[in-house]
């Protein structure tokens, strides 16, 4: 399957038609796994990250899983392709670096990403929309399993899965939910919810991991234990853990129509304005605004109609994407010039918000 028809269809995860699917944009699983007897990446020289590219190439393509998936060496990608890949978190930043010696397979629905040669010898990965922690793991479980029987993995009978970095000896695998937490940052709950799941050994990140900054009120919530702990057990703390955010962060979305509705209000009317009528806007404000209009619509002062088009442009502003379509390089303010566009594009005929809604919100529980 040619990469373009991957780079033009948003893929099933970006559907946001998942469970709780409102607050819970996705659920990720990934497994670090390696090749015994081989080097890892990092330290491997360039003959024989080329064996293990083709060795792991050839059973992964083999998969029932990827029939009909695109398969493609990392030189043949170019760097817009490669950042386009990145946003939609089908491959890794550190991976969209790799050059010669490295390959990624997708499956049609993008539900389903293997990178070869990243960090370890393999990046299993799976993503669906909303809560599904439980049904993501046991697909890439299933993948896991189908390679294991054709490769021989690096596995020590104590330690479990060797990987490049010691944090991910063991089960190798980091489960995360990204969440939509707007009234968890607005009514300045966010820093003690973190340090909270802090605490409990899981880790919250920016919206592309590690490193990164939460734009547009989204965190992802991941493990970091992967040693003396069970796969299932870790899915199911990780799980109980996103259920109680779940639950914070409803409760400040009521708290804030029932006590402060005029700066709930006047947040999503700002965004709404500068929306419709900006000429030029960065990728931070963009989905820092839509990310209002989002809650907006959750809390029904914007028809369910118009979630498809906010959802849709929470990836078609950022950077590569807005950039794929002109098949160029675009200079910053050419990038933000064109996303207000396209922004204004999208939203002509977008509804005003029907403030009166707040009045009809239930009232928060008392806490």
């Amino acid at each position: 399957m040619p990469i373009h028809n991957i780079l033009t269809n948003p893929g099933e995860w970006l559907r946001g038609d998942g469970p709780h699917n409102q607050i819970v944009i996705s659920s990720r699983v990934r497994l670090a796994r390696n090749l015994r007897g081989f080097s890892f990446p990092g330290w491997a020289k360039k003959t024989e990250r080329l064996q293990i590219l083709e060795t792991i190439k050839a059973r992964v393509e083999e998969l029932t899983e990827m029939a009909d998936a695109h398969s493609v060496y990392s030189q043949d990608l170019s760097a817009l392709e490669k950042q386009v890949l990145v946003e939609r978190h089908l491959i890794s930043r550190e991976h969209a670096a790799k050059g010669v010696g490295s390959a990624v397979v997708l499956n049609k629905r993008q539900t389903l990403s293997i990178m070869i040669n990243e960090e370890d010898h393999l990046r299993l990965q799976a993503l669906r929309s909303g809560l599904q922690l439980k049904s993501v793991f046991k697909m890439i479980d299933k993948v896991d399993t189908a390679l294991e029987e054709r490769l021989d993995f690096a596995f020590h009978p104590k330690l479990g899965y060797l990987t490049a970095c010691p944090t991910n000896v063991g089960t190798g695998m980091r489960a995360s939910a990204m969440l939509h937490l707007p009234a968890l940052v607005m009514s300045e709950q966010i820093n003690q919810v973190i340090q909270a799941v802090n605490k409990i050994g899981l880790a919250v990140r920016g919206l592309y991991g590690e490193g990164t900054e939460a734009l547009g009120n989204l965190f992802q919530v991941s493990n970091q234990t992967t040693l003396g702990e069970k796969e299932d057990e870790i899915i199911a703390r990780l799980h109980k853990v996103i259920e109680q955010i779940l639950e914070h962060e409803q409760n400040a979305r009521a708290n804030l129509l029932q006590k402060q509705a005029t700066k709930l209000l006047d947040h999503i009317g700002r965004g709404y304005g500068i929306l419709r009528h900006a000429y030029s806007m960065s990728s931070k404000e963009a989905l820092n605004l839509l990310s209002f209009m989002k809650l907006g619509i959750d809390l029904g002062f914007f028809n369910e109609q118009c979630r498809q088009p906010i959802d849709e442009l929470f990836m078609e502003t950022q950077p590569a994407h807005l950039q794929k379509g002109t098949q160029q390089k675009l200079a910053a303010e050419e990038r933000d010039a064109l996303r207000a566009d396209i922004i204004r594009t999208k939203l002509l005929n977008f509804p005003l918000p029907d403030l009166r809604t707040a009045r009809d919100q239930p009232t928060p529980p008392a806490e």
